[in-house]
């Protein structure tokens, strides 16, 4: 298996082999891995609410489990688009900006391996979402 730093030694006629693949797909199994095993620990965690008589204990743990479904609640997001990631390595269109087809480019990959658009697409999706509120 490659390193992060023997992929961005790489070069650019390299780009999404069959290496670079092999190392984006273990990643993001992983990270499907991690993010499965924190939901099973909520669960768990909240089937284990003890009753506390003291208001503001009470207060204090229903807030505590607030947050930790907010968080769960993101990492489901983002565990459907790490699914998602792992079916466009195996339809061979990952790694290619769904908007523009060019190259996401290896270091935002590594940074955000469930990116779809480039950097340059991006951007241009966030300012028209910030220019026209869509």
């Amino acid at each position: 298996m490659l390193t992060e730093e023997q992929i961005l030694k790489m070069d650019e006629k390299d780009y999404m082999n069959e290496a670079q693949l092999a190392f984006f797909k273990a990643r993001l199994q992983q990270l499907e891995k991690d993010l499965l095993k924190n939901a099973d620990e909520t669960t768990e965690h909240l089937r284990e609410t003890v009753l506390v008589p003291d208001p503001a204990d009470r207060a204090t743990i229903e807030e505590e489990h607030a947050l930790e479904l907010r968080t769960r609640d993101r990492e489901r997001k983002l565990l459907k688009k790490v699914q998602q990631s792992i079916v466009s390595i195996d339809n061979g269109e990952y790694g290619w900006c769904e908007e523009t087809g060019e190259p996401i480019g290896i270091p935002r990959l590594l940074a955000r391996p469930t990116a779809t658009l480039s950097l340059e697409a991006q951007q241009r999706r966030e300012l028209k979402q910030k220019l026209y509120g869509d």
